[in-house]
Order: C-alpha cells, then structure tokens, then sequence
C-alpha cells in the first residue's frame, strides 16, 4: 500500500502566523509530519509527498525518511488536483491512501482505513455537522452532495480529509484526473475527481465518530490537538 500526501498549500490562515508549512507545526516532541509518516511506516505503507509552499523546509525536517517527493510549482495559483497530476505515475496497481498533510490522526483510524475493502472510502465525522469546515450529504452511507456551504439540515458529516482509492478502481480514477487537468480544472481539489464521480460510482463514507482526529486550520484546531496529545 501506498500513502499521498498533500503537503503544497499555503494554508494562509494559520502559516501566516508561523511562517511555515502547517505540517511543521510541533505536536509534543516531534512535528505533525513526522508524526504521520512514522505512523504509515510503521504499517509498513511506502509514503509520497506532493511539495509546494517551503517544501524545503519539509524535505530538511523528513530527511532521515524514507519519502519519495514532488513538486507543484504552481501551489500558488493551483489546488490539490494539481498536486495530485504531479504524482499521477504513483497510480498504479496498488491501494493508495489520500490524505491531507495538515491532518492529525491516530493508529486507530488509520486501521479502518486499511481495513476496508471497498473501491472507494473517505472518512467523514458525523459529530461535526455544525463546526466543521468541508460537509457531506449521504444517502446509505453514500456521497450524494458535498461542500463548505451545505445548509445545516442536509449535512450528515464532516470530511476528515483522508480516502483511500482501491487498486481495481485506480485506472478510472487516474483517467478521471487527466480528464479534469486536460479540460483546465485546475483550481479544483484532488477530491473532485472523485466528486465528479458520484452519478455513476459509491463513493463510500465511513463515519469515524468517537475516534479523535484534527484538521490544522486555525489557532484553534492546533490547540485542540495539542491537548488531546497531552
């Protein structure tokens, strides 16, 4: 199995502040990155990381690591998919674990990931439908509408912003990223290629409810993991 990683974006509204990646950002002893890539080795799972904003400075802090890089040039004027059509060559015939770089999570959570089957997962909070940042509406489990601005009423969970892609549904998977790129989408996040999906495939959700995870994208999202941790 493998893992992406995007690790490109700016993440204005807290990098701003700390003058670096947010992945950077020290969670106890060791930084968020760290963190996550000894996680995925120690299961064993061959780590990738899409570069961007300082990447540097992400290459110096793994460097005892055994992480495969690329880079997105374009960050600045870009999103994810762009990220992602970097990497594109890691679509192969293996798993591959989709997962923001800025999201804290636990053994726990990594082990329903790996563990099911299916072609398509994203992990998704249903105990966050008021606070959170990126909803979903399901249907039986499955995608039916998503985004930011999903009224209160049709949101049945909050993305955590890790998937997995099963090896048999890579192929379209990867034809569906280059459709995207060659029509001049951009701006769009990886997760749209799957998005664009969803009239004709499961795009299947597991709720991870009760399972502790955080997203860095404020003050407040850091302090909250940081307290956890301790």
């Amino acid at each position: 199995m493998k893992a992406i990683l995007m690790a490109a974006g700016m993440g204005t509204r807290i990098s701003s502040e700390t003058n670096k990646p947010k992945c950077l950002l020290p969670i106890k002893n060791k930084s968020l990155i760290v963190h996550t890539v000894e996680l995925l080795e120690k299961n064993n799972i061959e780590v990738h990381i899409v570069l961007g904003y300082k990447g540097q400075l992400i290459r110096e802090e793994l460097i005892n690591h055994n992480v495969k890089f690329y880079e997105n040039p374009f960050y600045k004027v870009t999103n994810s998919i762009a990220s992602l059509w970097f990497a594109r060559d890691i679509l192969g015939s293996t798993d591959i674990i989709m997962a923001n770089a800025d999201v804290y999570y636990t053994q726990e959570i990594l082990d329903i990931v790996m563990e099911d089957n299916r072609n398509v997962v994203m992990l998704a909070d249903s105990s966050r439908i008021l606070e959170g940042d990126y909803f979903f509406k399901c249907e039986n489990n499955l995608i039916v509408d998503y985004g930011k601005e999903l009224k209160e009423n049709e949101r049945s969970c909050e993305y955590v912003g890790i998937a997995k892609i099963g090896n048999k549904f890579i192929p379209e998977f990867k034809k569906q990223l280059l459709y995207l790129i060659e029509n001049g989408d951009y701006n769009y996040w990886w997760e749209n290629t799957l998005y664009t999906l969803i009239k004709y495939v499961d795009i299947n959700v597991i709720d991870i409810n009760g399972n502790f995870w955080g997203e860095v994208d404020t003050k407040e999202d850091y302090k909250r993991i940081l307290n956890y941790v301790e």
